[in-house]
């Protein structure tokens, strides 16, 4: 598993416990890997705001609901889904960092073997 991929499970592990010092530790470490440039600061984006709506438990947010939810299915089409979006060619940097970030956190969500979160 590349680097990013296993800093974004650690990420996603500590917003499930509310860790949200730890959480903050990972989002800096991987603000730091992904750079400042347009794709990274789409990337950027995406996690500060899994951070904020779990933090905030919008219960509006995508994430907020997928969590709350337990919903694999939904979380396997929204990873097929935003796959495809990456493969649109009018697509631009920032973009394709934002919806990176939802594919890797998507794939941390999918990869637990059990989501026992009480938000």
């Amino acid at each position: 598993m590349p680097a990013r991929e296993m800093r974004m499970e650690m990420f996603f592990r500590a917003l499930l416990r509310r860790d949200f010092s730890k959480a903050k530790t990972h989002l800096e470490k991987l603000q730091k890997m992904v750079g400042s440039d347009e794709w990274g600061r789409g990337y950027g984006k995406a996690i500060t705001g899994f951070m904020s709506a779990i933090k905030d438990n919008d219960p509006d947010a995508l994430i907020v609901q997928l969590i709350k939810e337990h919903d694999r299915e939904k979380a396997e089409k929204l990873l097929k889904h935003f796959g495809g979006i990456l493969e649109h060619d009018f697509r631009d940097e920032y973009e394709r960092g934002y919806y990176t970030a939802w594919i890797e956190f998507l794939k941390a969500y999918l990869s637990q073997k059990a989501l026992t979160q009480k938000l």
